[in-house]
């Protein structure tokens, strides 16, 4: 019996689980046809492909939005703690990551520097 390779997002060797073509399709799509794509992947590679485009900033919503097609064991199976933490973010509305990113408290930036007063100069 063959297990299937645990996929990570820590995993930098991590090769797509669809051909180039099939990718590129899927990220194009609108919803309505992810859905009708994505329904003719079996289960375990949408679960592998979630787990691949989650760890991509670029393709982090796509991700989710596929994991949300799977069950949360066989995304478990397919990643683990990733695939866990991936299942509880695609049951809840998307909110794209922060990066760590900070507003000021007044939410304005000068990039004129600051002002100098007239009565002064």
């Amino acid at each position: 019996m063959t297990q299937a390779r645990s996929l990570s997002v820590d995993d930098p060797a991590a090769d797509c689980p669809i051909s180039p073509e099939a990718l590129g399709r899927i990220a194009r799509a609108d919803s309505e046809t992810l859905t009708v794509l994505v329904d003719g992947i079996p289960e375990a590679t949408r679960a592998r492909l979630a787990v691949y485009l989650y760890g991509r900033s670029h393709t982090h919503e796509l991700g989710v939005r596929i994991a949300a097609t799977c069950e949360g064991s066989t995304l478990r199976r397919a990643a683990g703690l990733v695939g866990n933490t991936l299942y509880d973010l695609s049951r809840r509305p998307y909110a794209p990551p922060s990066y760590g990113s900070h507003r000021t408290q007044t939410g304005r930036i000068s990039l004129g520097g600051p002002r100098l007063d007239s009565r002064h100069g």
